[in-house]
């Protein structure tokens, strides 16, 4: 039983049925089951939330047959027992002849999994490392295929589209590069940690796109990536009287870059998304408890 929750969003129990290595540190896991018959999304940048099981567990702990009271009681499960919940973007979906979505793809980035790693994986980077067919997980994701969960949204006078982002945007902007209009003048820079994983991007639009291979060493801070910012204060972007800007990642270099276009290069803020995906130094239940 799937229960909604807060429209337009709904839990869907899922399993994998395949994963695919992309890169040095990338992998892409596809789900499947019938609630994805469920799941409806049009959007190019689709936030979900995915609840992965604690180890020695066959499926995640997450009480939502509860409805409403989900949040609560999932909070007080012990920690050992509650479901890891972790937020991520829609790679892609795939529907059959009626419509209906069978499969939709997540990528994950794969932090600290080597065994010379000096930082050690995270649960989720874990559980990527060793998906297989048939492992169980549950997804808060949309029910209704125009969401708030989607911030991707070109005004449709845009006459140039700016997009930045690093390893964890990556899938997002994969997909929103494949939804645009052939033609439509597009700049994007992605800052990734190994040239292993830079991609092939496919994209109709007139598409210039710039790879930063950007290596820890412990110069970031709080404003995060000096060098995405000198990557794009030395740009010379095409002139365009109505440009939009899609930034996002780590939320320090967000931040920074959303100053940069709007203070530096006169971009109507209101033309400007920007989303903090992560933040350097604390954990995602940390933000959340922030928050």
């Amino acid at each position: 039983m799937t229960t909604a929750v807060a429209a337009p969003f709904r839990f869907f129990a899922l399993q994998v049925t395949r994963t695919r290595r992309l890169g040095a540190s990338l992998v892409r896991v596809t789900l499947g089951g019938e609630d994805l018959q469920y799941f409806f999304s049009d959007g190019y940048d689709q936030s979900l939330s995915l609840f992965l099981p604690q180890p020695g567990q066959s499926e995640p702990r997450v009480p939502y047959e509860l409805g409403d009271g989900w949040w609560q009681a999932w909070r007080e499960l012990p920690d050992d027992v509650r479901a890891v919940m972790r937020s991520y973007t829609l790679r892609s979906l795939r529907r059959d002849a009626a419509g209906r979505t069978v499969e939709i793809d997540v990528d994950f980035v794969l932090h600290g999994v080597e065994p010379d790693a000096a930082v050690p994986a995270g649960p989720a980077s874990r559980w990527a490392s060793t998906a297989a067919a048939g492992d169980r997980v549950v997804l808060l994701g949309p029910a209704i295929a125009d969401n708030r969960a989607i911030r991707f949204r070109a005004p449709e006078d845009a006459d140039l589209v700016v997009l930045w982002g690093d390893e964890t945007a990556l899938p997002a902007i994969s997909s929103i590069l494949e939804a645009l209009p052939a033609g439509l003048r597009v700049r994007a820079w992605l800052e990734v940690h190994d040239a292993g994983n830079i991609q092939d991007l496919a994209t109709p639009a007139d598409a210039e796109i710039t790879w930063l291979v950007h290596r820890e060493d412990g110069m970031e801070g709080d404003e995060g990536s000096p060098m995405a910012l000198a990557a794009l204060r030395e740009a010379q972007l095409p002139s365009a009287e109505r440009p939009y800007v899609w930034i996002a990642g780590e939320s320090g270099c967000v931040k920074l870059l959303r100053r940069h276009f709007v203070g530096e290069r006169g971009i109507d803020r209101r033309r400007v998304t920007f989303v903090g995906y992560w933040r350097r130094g604390l954990s995602e239940e940390q933000l959340r408890e922030q928050a």
